[in-house]
């Protein structure tokens, strides 16, 4: 806590003396500074020319495990927009939004949310409500209704290809599909709990096992910004395949680089759990 005191003092000395401030100053745009990718990207597509927008969190990087740099802290400072998760997602990042001078946005506010769990992105009905109060912050209307239909379609592949599945149950290696599961009557067998770093008991990881092989799932998934070596645990004692299931909580260089976005990545997502679920 004392670091985060001393990063927000740091970056609010910054942005008084006009280092480190958001580069949109002076070009007319609005500055947005996002905390992680699913945010940013929503910004991007609803603003458009009209803002700017930075990412927190870089390429390649968890977004649980954030560390705020002195300039970051200065930009979030200097933003005239600020979009983040509270209850805990990124602490440093709610710590920082106090004494800014625009406007702070915590798009769970508002939200159904299971207990702690903040991965409501994964969830396109949920989503979409994020991007909307993304574009009434931003006041482009007719931006949001885009990305809304393209979120309507994505939510439409998704109830109809998981509508006739052999099997509920996916096994994933952290508990962030909880959202996505309650929305398509999956059940979620988490290997770890709502952060990636948390490890689990030998008791529990037994107990992911046991239930592997009780319900014959096929997969355990993995994700791509953390190692796969708990999931490859539970399919090596269960009998079971490991396979991809990405949580979006950013994109790797390797994606960034072939063009994937939010949409690419669910949709290669459903196209996983099709095949682990034996979908018809």
């Amino acid at each position: 806590m004392i670091s985060r005191i001393v990063l927000i003092l740091i970056g609010v000395a910054l942005a008084a003396s006009g280092c480190g401030a958001a580069g949109g100053a002076g070009s007319g745009r609005e500055t947005v500074v996002a905390a992680f990718y699913p945010l940013a990207y929503a910004a991007e597509l609803v603003g458009g020319r009209a803002v700017r927008v930075e990412n927190l969190t870089p390429s390649g990087a968890e977004p649980h495990d954030l560390e705020l740099t002195p300039r970051d802290v200065a930009h979030i400072q200097q933003a005239d927009v600020v979009l983040y998760l509270g209850h805990g997602f990124q602490p440093a990042v709610s710590d920082a939004v106090a004494g800014g001078k625009g406007r702070a946005i915590d798009l769970l506010a508002g939200l159904p949310l299971r207990s702690t769990d903040p991965h409501v992105w994964l969830d396109p009905v949920l989503y979409s409500r994020i991007v909307k109060r993304i574009g009434a912050v931003l006041g482009r209307a007719a931006r949001t209704r885009a990305l809304i239909v393209q979120l309507q379609a994505l939510g439409h592949e998704y109830r109809t290809g998981l509508a006739h599945c052999a099997r509920r149950e996916i096994v994933t290696s952290h508990a962030a599909f909880g959202y996505l599961a309650r929305r398509y009557g999956l059940r979620q067998v988490a290997i770890t709990g709502v952060t990636p770093e948390a490890e689990p008991s030998a008791k529990q990881l037994a107990g992911v096992v046991q239930t592997v092989r009780r319900t014959h799932a096929t997969t355990a998934f993995f994700e791509t910004l953390v190692s796969p070596r708990l999931a490859e645990t539970v399919a090596r004692e269960a009998g079971a395949r490991t396979a991809v299931l990405d949580p979006i909580e950013g994109l790797t260089p390797s994606e960034q680089s072939r063009g994937d976005t939010y949409l690419t990545v669910m949709r290669r997502n459903l196209a996983a759990l099709r095949t682990a679920l034996s979908c018809r």
